[in-house]
């Protein structure tokens, strides 16, 4: 088989799968025709405006709606919105031809196989010889599939399983027919984990492939024993969200997002549906339009800003009640997930029998699915981790509570241990993941059963494989510096829910003072959910409640933390960031005061400290003035107003992009810095930067900052009063903005004043430290610390 570079890709059908798999493509640089059929009759807008069924602008229809609402969705299917402009609309009649010239065909019509074997037998009559075909379907047979296409294509026709939505969902499902190509499958690994930045399983031609089957299962399993605990819908959610490794969204919130329809539809693809008792509340549910978000009601609604559950016995809804079982309140105490399992699955309440009998049923129900679903039961943890969002697959759960201890009490119980893990006691294993791999069963003979290596992508630097085995040459509550080959060190920060406190700064002082010679330069990178989400607030309301002034507590502090990143701006090595997902207040900061920034393309920046009460203390506010207008020819006079008053605008409403892509078009990214598409790369990405910077390294030098100074600061102010007086803001909001446009502008200065940098930091820090000491800051701070929401005061 020849496999050529996919440049060029065409999705048939322009419903919400296909038009955001089209959006994808566009984010990864891959343009792409979308196609639907052609309208059998003309909207009351089009007969307005004389159109015919014959106009292109009607036959096209359909795929253009598609790609209006992949511009308008939210969250947003693209990374910026002129990527669209690589999204090209036809119709499947006067269009489909087209696909000769592609390299990548996706099938994303309805979920009937009739349509389909339709669509691709029309297909197979136009692609190239080296095309490869592949369906989006969520769980309709491959092979079924396949028999409408050539004989000769049937070897590079395969299932592509997008999950929803494309963009943010990592997890994509492979599944070859009987017929595909192997070399195309492993081809196929590397394009979707690489090019596509996805987590690629390789499922089988089984009803619903690997993730939903497991996850359809799970929720079957625990509607069977929430009826035979009599549990209530709160109840069920408050045990089976995060205390055991399941998304906040739980049960009943889940059901809701996903669409009751939708859910029932999977669940009796699978052909092992067995709803219960439950069918009835479901069905119901589904005949009153009760189908979830979509439909505004479910097992939840929202009304008058109150949520609101549904109450099974009389069918309305009320309030949420309070949910309190000992077990419960174990497991939220506890700090590992193996502690919370534990803890929840060990009490005497039926709150801890509940959760027992559901964990024991999926985890029993996956590990019976080896090899029939996948061959390795790394493919079923990473799909349920990667496309349900568990912490921690079914195997890994098993690990967790402990095989042999969790094999012991289904015993007891009476209950069947499942092959799998029959063979890996026998083994005298006691667990499924080891330093060597993952286990994997020879069905055949399990006697011969071992642990083979994971697949994962060579180059790959894996954050909790240096903390077991790398070379640490520093560490703290805030940081640890590990040595990661060929002179390149990576600092991780690992701070409670990495926020900045002392020892975060005091890991940046270290790098700047005492990083061995030898290294080339450093990679500052992350532990955790994001990369940095700000200063650590609660220290500030401690430092207020004491009754000391922010002055005595927090000074020394900010000084610290603004000089920490200048010294690492001017430091004679370069430093490459590789912020992700949320990087906010001070973690934008230290991205700033990199050389370069290689972020991961879901990369939230933005600095939100005014959202607090405050402004930014780490130097953000002049970095992102000079990002502005570093673009001007040294001894270009420009007019610098519209510069700061992007900047001003930019920090006084907290902007937040909403992709390292959006960062690039807002100035937290230069035009130089690079985006990570996938994940598993970024830190391996970054190490490359930081090599190619090192080469030729030049430490960059002290300039003077031009600021507008009372010229611009009026500009400024006249702007808020505007603000103020149509109701836009409040006091306090005025107040900070006011200080924020004191500091940009550099004060009682003179227009185009050159100052240091330092004058711009002490400023910044002045305006910062008095900020702390106002009572509606304070007051934001501690909505934020206890509601996890910003107020308006």
């Amino acid at each position: 088989m020849i496999l050529t570079p996919i440049r060029r890709a065409a999705v048939l059908g322009a419903g919400v799968m296909g038009a955001q798999i089209a959006a994808h493509l566009a984010n990864v640089g891959i343009p792409t025709l979308l196609l639907d059929i052609v309208p059998t009759a003309l909207t009351s807008e089009e007969e307005k405006k004389g159109l015919t069924l014959q106009d292109k602008v009607v036959r096209n229809r359909l795929a253009e709606a598609g790609k209006q609402r992949v511009l308008k969705s939210r969250p947003p299917a693209l990374f910026h919105p002129s990527f669209a402009d690589a999204i090209r609309c036809g119709n499947i009649e006067d269009d489909l031809q087209q696909c000769a010239k592609v390299d990548w065909v996706i099938e994303a019509v309805v979920e009937r196989l009739d349509v389909k074997r339709e669509i691709l037998a029309k297909v197979g009559a136009i692609v190239g010889e080296n095309t490869i075909v592949s369906s989006n379907t969520s769980g309709i047979s491959v092979a079924a599939m396949a028999e409408a296409l050539p004989e000769a294509l049937q070897s590079r026709f395969l299932v592509t399983h997008f999950f929803n939505p494309p963009r943010y969902m990592r997890l994509l499902e492979v599944v070859p027919g009987p017929k595909t190509d192997p070399e195309l499958v492993s081809w196929f690994r590397e394009f979707g984990t690489r090019r596509l930045g996805k987590g690629v399983v390789i499922g089988k031609d089984t009803p619903n492939f690997v993730g939903n089957r497991i996850g359809n299962y799970g929720f079957l399993a625990t509607l069977a024993a929430m009826q035979h605990h009599h549990l209530s819908i709160e109840e069920v959610d408050a045990l089976t969200g995060r205390v055991m490794g399941h998304p906040n969204s739980a049960t009943f919130r889940t059901l809701d997002m996903v669409g009751l329809d939708t859910m029932l539809h999977v669940a009796e693809n699978t052909g092992e549906a067995d709803l219960g008792g439950f069918l009835p509340i479901l069905q119901k549910m589904i005949d009153q339009g009760q189908l979830g978000d979509k439909s505004g009601a479910g097992f939840y609604k929202k009304e008058r800003g109150q949520r609101l559950v549904l109450d099974l016995e009389s069918f309305t809804y009320r309030s949420p009640k309070t949910v309190d079982f000992p077990s419960l309140r174990a497991a939220q105490q506890a700090k590992s997930l193996s502690e919370r399992l534990r803890a929840l699955t060990s009490g005497e309440d039926e709150g801890s029998r509940f959760a027992w009998e559901v964990l024991r049923d999926t985890l029993c129900y996956a590990a019976e699915r080896v090899p029939e679903i996948a061959d390795d039961i790394e493919a079923i943890d990473n799909a349920m981790k990667w496309g349900f969002n568990w912490e921690a697959g079914p195997f890994e759960m098993w690990d967790a509570l402990g095989v042999e201890a969790t094999a012991q009490r289904i015993r007891q119980e009476g209950g069947r241990v499942p092959p799998i893990v029959e063979a890996l006691l026998a083994k005298g294993y006691d667990r499924f993941y080891t330093q060597e791999g993952a286990f994997h069963l020879d069905a055949e003979q399990p006697q011969h059963s071992s642990y083979r290596p994971q697949w994962r992508l060579p180059e790959r630097i894996d954050i909790a494989s240096l903390r077991k085995e790398g070379t640490k040459l520093f560490e703290n509550d805030g940081a640890s510096l590990y040595d990661i080959g060929d002179d390149v060190a990576l600092l991780d920060l690992h701070g409670p829910k990495n926020t900045i406190d002392d020892a975060v700064i005091e890991a940046l002082e270290r790098v700047v003072e005492s990083l061995p010679a030898r290294f080339v330069g450093v990679v500052i990178g992350a532990s955790g959910k994001n990369f940095c989400t700000g200063a650590n607030l609660g220290m500030m309301m401690q430092a207020n409640a004491q009754g000391k002034s922010p002055w005595e507590l927090l000074e020394t502090f900010i000084r610290r933390f603004q000089y920490a990143l200048y010294h690492l701006k001017m430091w004679d090595r370069p430093v490459v960031a590789a912020p992700y997902q949320r990087t906010l207040g001070g973690g934008c900061e230290i991205s700033f005061a990199a050389d370069a920034i290689q972020a991961d393309a879901e990369t939230y920046l933005g600095l939100v400290e005014t959202g607090v009460g405050l402004i930014p203390g780490g130097g953000g506010n002049k970095e992102l003035y000079l990002r502005h207008i570093e673009s001007i020819p040294e001894g270009t006079h420009v007019d610098l107003e519209p510069y700061l008053i992007h900047t001003f605008q930019t920090i006084a409403m907290a902007t937040v992009s909403s992709s390292a892509e959006d960062a690039r078009s807002r100035a937290f990214l230069r035009p130089t810095d690079q985006v990570s598409i996938q994940s598993d790369l970024q830190l391996a990405q970054a190490k490359q930067r930081v090599l190619a910077l090192g080469e030729q390294y030049r430490p960059r030098q002290p300039k003077p900052v031009p600021v507008l100074g009372v010229s611009g600061y009026g500009t400024l102010l006249a702007m808020l009063e505007g603000m103020y007086v149509a109701g836009q803001i409040s006091d306090h909001d005025r107040l900070i903005a006011t200080k924020l446009a004191r500091v940009l502008t550099g004060g009682d200065v003179p227009k185009n004043t050159l100052v240091p940098e330092s004058y711009l930091l002490d400023l910044e820090r002045e305006a910062f430290l008095s900020l702390c000491g106002e009572p509606k800051t304070q007051q934001r701070i501690a909505a934020l610390l206890t509601t996890g929401k910003p107020v308006r005061n």
